[in-house]
């Protein structure tokens, strides 16, 4: 008896389909919005934010980068206080951070140049935060962050730039499938 290299069942001619120029936008759009762990409601309201302004902006893609790299739980993320969005957006929801000496819980807060994000001082006991220090030293922050590793606070210091934050997905694509 001889074995073949494949499972078992029929086997056809297997057809690659092209993607239609809908499914392209789409998939160009959920790739953004799921790497910022947006539901579609959030990423919406931005994206028709950016698209009102757009004649009045020279580049609506920077603006819209600059818009979800702005988020509260973007920029902890970033600073390196998270593994990821998603614990980000947890432990802000939770309480543990302060902007400007006050305590925001809302993971979608705009934050603006000049603002000090900083973590509890209450929170610093807690096992997430336990071993941060450590790891923030080794951690290299975008350049729009100034980050103080013994405070453990950071500091906005520019705008947030499309080519620094390096989205993985087409914006162009993106205005193109909300303005149908």
């Amino acid at each position: 008896m001889i074995k073949k290299p494949y499972p078992p069942g029929e086997k056809g001619k297997r057809r690659t389909r092209t993607r239609s120029e809908y499914g392209k936008e789409l998939q160009e759009k959920q790739k953004l919005k799921h790497w910022y762990n947006l539901r579609e409601r959030q990423f919406r309201k931005y994206v028709k934010e950016v698209l009102d302004k757009r004649g009045k902006v020279e580049d609506a893609g920077a603006l819209l980068i600059e818009k979800l790299e702005s988020r509260l739980d973007n920029v902890v993320f970033r600073m390196g206080f998270a593994s990821s969005r998603a614990q980000a957006r947890q432990v802000i929801s939770h309480g543990h951070f302060l902007i400007n000496e006050k305590k925001v819980n809302i993971p979608s807060y705009q934050v603006k140049k000049g603002d000090k994000i900083a973590l509890n001082s209450e929170s610093r006991k807690k096992t997430v935060f336990k071993n941060l220090s450590t790891s923030l030293k080794k951690y290299n922050p975008p350049s729009w962050i100034k980050l103080d590793v013994e405070k453990l606070e950071g500091k906005i210091s520019a705008r947030p730039s499309l080519e620094e934050a390096s989205p993985p997905a087409e914006i162009s694509a993106i205005f193109e499938f909300y303005s149908r």
